[in-house]
C-alpha cells in the first residue's frame, strides 16, 4: 500500500464495509470449512450462507463491523490490512459464538430475519456450534503468537462475565445503572476493544490508544443496541418488536428508568415484576414509560458522549489519515445506526 493510497480522500463506509468483507470473507469459509460437517452446516446457516438443509442461499451475514475496525486499525496503525485478516477472522467467529449462545439464552427466534439456529437445528446443536467457533478463533489466530491469543482471551472472559451478569439481572430488582455499564463494558465493549488492539499491533503505532477508542464504540454501540431492542423497527433490526421488554432485559435504557425515581420509573417495576408474558398494548405502554423516565433521552446522551471520547481517542492515536478518518466515520455509523 503507498502513502499516496493511505493519504486518500476516505472511502464510503458501504465501500469499507464491501472491501473488510472481500478480505475477511473467503478466509471466514476456508476456517468454517475445518469444522466437523454437522457443526459446519449450523454455522453456514447462522452466516447465512446456506439454508437449513445446506443449499446456498443469500441471508443477512450482519453488519461485519467487527472484522473492519480490526482491519482499518491496523492500517491506521501503519501496518498491512491483510496482516490482519486471520484476527479479524478471529474476532468475528467469537462474535457470532456470542450470538449463537445469547439466542439460546435469551429464547429469541428471529436473528436477521431468519429463524434462529438453535429453533431450526436444536438447543444443543446450537451451543455445540457456537462452541465450535470459539474453538476456531482460536486456531485461526494461533499462528499470531501468544501475546494476541492472550489479549482475545481476556476479551471472551470478559464477554462471559458480562453475559452472566446480565443473565443474572433477570433475576434481579434491584439492579443499578453502573452495574449494567460494567456489564455493557464486558459484555460487548471488550470485544470490539480487542478487536482494534488486535488490528493496531500490526502496525508502528501505539495499539493502546486503538483499545480505548474500541471500547467507547463498542459501549455506544450497547447504548445503541438497546435503544433498538425497544424502539427499533422489526423489518430493519430482524428482531421481534419490543423483543428486549417481553423478555424483561434489564437493558441500559430500562435499568436507567427503573432507578429514576419517577412515576413512570415505578409503573415501569410493576410490569416487570410480572411473571405473565406482557401483550401488545402492555409492550407499548413499557416502552413509553422507559421514555417517560429518561431512560431513551439518556442513552441516547451516553452515546454521543462516548462516540466524543472515542473520537478523541483515535485522535491521540496518530493515525494514518485515510483509515483514521475511516474508523471515525464507521464509530458514528455505529451511533446513527438503525439496525
Amino acid at each position: 500500500m503507498t502513502t499516496m493510497n493511505r493519504r486518500a480522500a476516505a472511502r464510503p463506509l458501504t465501500e469499507v464495509l464491501a472491501w473488510s468483507r472481500s478480505l475477511v470473507e473467503p478466509a471466514l469459509h476456508t476456517a468454517a470449512d475445518r469444522l466437523p460437517e454437522t457443526l459446519r452446516r449450523i454455522a453456514g446457516y447462522h452466516f447465512g450462507w446456506w439454508d437449513a438443509h445446506g443449499e446456498p442461499a443469500h441471508g443477512d451475514g450482519g453488519k461485519a463491523l467487527r472484522p473492519a475496525l480490526v482491519l482499518l486499525s491496523a492500517e491506521a496503525a501503519g501496518g498491512d490490512p491483510a496482516d490482519a485478516v486471520p484476527a479479524a477472522v478471529a474476532v468475528e467467529l467469537v462474535h457470532n459464538f456470542s450470538l449463537l449462545h445469547d439466542d439460546v439464552m435469551d429464547g429469541d427466534t428471529t436473528r436477521r430475519h431468519r429463524p434462529t439456529a438453535w429453533t431450526v437445528f436444536g438447543t444443543g446443536a446450537a451451543v455445540l456450534a457456537g462452541d465450535a467457533l470459539l474453538s476456531l478463533a482460536f486456531e485461526v489466530l494461533a499462528p499470531s503468537g501468544v501475546p494476541d491469543a492472550r489479549l482475545l482471551s481476556g476479551a471472551v472472559l470478559a464477554l462471559l462475565e458480562g453475559q452472566a451478569a446480565d443473565l443474572d439481572f433477570e433475576n434481579r430488582d434491584d439492579v443499578t445503572a453502573g452495574e449494567c455499564v460494567r456489564m455493557a463494558e464486558g459484555k460487548t465493549a471488550a470485544l470490539l476493544g480487542a478487536a482494534c488492539t488486535l488490528g493496531a499491533t500490526s502496525g508502528r503505532r501505539d495499539p493502546g490508544p486503538f483499545g480505548a477508542f474500541g471500547r467507547a464504540v463498542g459501549l455506544a454501540f450497547q447504548h445503541v443496541d438497546d435503544l433498538l431492542g425497544i424502539w427499533g423497527d422489526p423489518a430493519v433490526t430482524g428482531k421481534p418488536v419490543y423483543s428486549d421488554l417481553q423478555n424483561r432485559k434489564k437493558s441500559l435504557p430500562v435499568v436507567t428508568a427503573l432507578c429514576s425515581g419517577t412515576a413512570p420509573g415505578a409503573d415501569l417495576a410493576v410490569l416487570y415484576a410480572r411473571r405473565e408474558p406482557l401483550d401488545e398494548a402492555e409492550l407499548a405502554r413499557a416502552a413509553t414509560l422507559v421514555d417517560a423516565a429518561g431512560g431513551r433521552q439518556w442513552s441516547q446522551a451516553q452515546a454521543e458522549a462516548l462516540l466524543a471520547k472515542a473520537l478523541r481517542d483515535l485522535a491521540a492515536a496518530d493515525p494514518v489519515p485515510r483509515a483514521g478518518a475511516e474508523l471515525a466515520a464507521l464509530a458514528r455509523l455505529i451511533t446513527t445506526r438503525t439496525h
